[in-house]
């Protein structure tokens, strides 16, 4: 007999009468009759009977109790009501049988405006972030924000974003956002503007999350000294940006901070100058990670990236648009994006590089605080690898080119502590023994410490 406590905010109710009718043991076979979801006020019928037509397939009151699950968890994930309830009660009326049963989800729908004032964390930079946000713009499920943001590295930068729901379909989602941005990059001494428009298509694929995307982007180079290198200078002035992107991303992480088991695979290709601008690139990326568990909590992490691109239009790729390695998100021991090519200490990126990592993470000395305030803290001990060098992808002799990869490998070794900042973003702070530079680089030798969102 099936008792009110099951593993949902729901019971089931039924006639004394009536009780022998409405006996189950879960394999019973039973028909659900009606769904009725009570406390809509903005949400539209038709995308509510979206989340819900599953539960008419129900074919056992075992089947009802996990659909039923899964429509809350739906509703819940739409992020329109405070609250969901679920009620399952026996059918009363002509026509129904003594297996038929009627759904009600009670809900309430939450508020639609909000402000809100919050700091942001970014690879290698915090943010102030201030912002209003429009709930279920038209019903379902559509959101609507405009953002302000100013970071610690004297970025600036607001968007207006429109998100909704493709056929009602949460898992696949359309999103439109226009914005401008700028920010410094004193190691390569100049300041990038950009104004620009994206429209993204994200959607579950058979192995992974997909991701469609097309940006149009006005970008204005400035230099940031009088002191700037003449390569830096060449590139100063306007371009317009117009580029195809599709992400490839399968994550079987426990969670993406610190995880302690499961990997990520992650895929770029990006393609500029297809649909309009004066830019014309094609730009590829990979990223590995995998975690095992060993024992006593302590984590094996290991990692790889890499990256290779090719201008189109005959010249070098432009400095906003070229790969940059080093900083304490990638390669420690370095400064940020203080590896490779350079001119008058100004440092120029590149079109092509790899990275690799492995880490030994361990809780905290004798596990202060375990099961509370402890568990936000890690030690860990790592060895961090990598280059990046332009490549000539036009030479016929295309494995030489590549092998300028494995010449004038920088690595680096150290230990550290972290702290995780929720389940979005990390603090890292290491001692760090660089073992392999070459003169030009920006090295950090000792006590480094950084702030993002992933890691090597």
């Amino acid at each position: 007999e099936v008792a009110s406590g099951h593993n949902m905010s729901g019971h089931h109710h039924h006639h004394k009468h009536r009780r022998e009718e409405t006996t189950f043991d879960g394999s019973n076979y039973v028909k659900v009759e009606h769904i009725k979801v009570q406390g809509l006020d903005k949400t539209k019928n038709d995308f509510v009977v979206h989340q819900c037509k599953d539960l008419f397939n129900a074919a056992t009151f075992k089947d009802v109790i996990l659909s039923c699950q899964e429509v809350k968890q739906k509703l819940e994930q739409a992020n329109i009501f405070k609250t969901v309830s679920v009620l399952i009660d026996t059918s009363k009326g002509p026509g129904v049988g003594k297996d038929g049963l009627d759904v009600i989800f009670k809900v309430k729908e939450g508020r639609r405006y909000s402000a809100s004032a919050h700091t942001a964390i970014g690879n290698n930079e915090g943010s102030l972030v201030l912002g209003g946000k429009v709930g279920n713009v038209f019903g379902r499920a559509e959101r609507l924000s405009l953002e302000y943001s100013r970071g610690s590295r004297q970025s600036t930068g607001y968007n207006l974003t429109f998100s909704k729901p493709v056929f009602n379909e949460l898992s696949k989602r359309l999103t439109v956002q226009g914005f401008k941005s700028s920010g410094e990059y004193l190691l390569s001494s100049f300041r990038e503007i950009g104004r620009g428009a994206y429209v993204d298509y994200t959607f579950p694929g058979p192995l992974g999350l997909q991701s469609l995307r097309w940006e149009g982007v006005w970008r204005e180079l400035s230099c940031l000294t009088r002191a700037s290198s003449f390569p830096v200078r060449e590139q100063c002035g306007h371009s317009l940006k117009s580029s195809l992107k599709h992400i490839f991303a399968r994550d079987t992480r426990d969670e993406p901070v610190c995880p302690s088991r499961g990997y990520l695979v992650k895929l770029s290709q990006e393609f500029a100058g297809y649909t309009g601008g004066d830019v014309k690139f094609v730009k590829g990326e990979g990223e590995l990670q995998l975690n095992q568990y060993l024992f006593w909590d302590i984590v094996f992490s290991c990692s790889l990236q890499g990256g290779l691109m090719k201008a189109m239009d005959g010249n070098q790729a432009r400095i906003n648009d070229r790969f940059f390695l080093g900083g304490p998100t990638d390669v420690r021991g370095f400064n940020f994006r203080g590896i490779g090519p350079q001119d008058s200490g100004n440092f120029l990126g590149a079109e092509s590089y790899w990275a690799a990592g492995v880490h030994l993470y361990s809780p905290l000395p004798f596990n202060p605080g375990k099961g509370r305030w402890g568990d936000l803290f890690r030690m860990h001990a790592f060895a961090n690898a990598g280059n990046l060098c332009n490549v000539n992808l036009d030479n016929p002799n295309f494995p030489d080119q590549l092998r300028k990869l494995q010449e004038n490998v920088r690595w680096s070794y150290g230990a550290g502590m972290l702290l995780r900042i929720g389940r979005v973003a990390r603090f890292e702070l290491n001692y760090c023994i660089p073992k392999a530079a070459q003169p030009t680089d920006s090295i950090v030798s000792g006590v480094q410490f950084g702030v993002g969102v992933s890691f090597l």
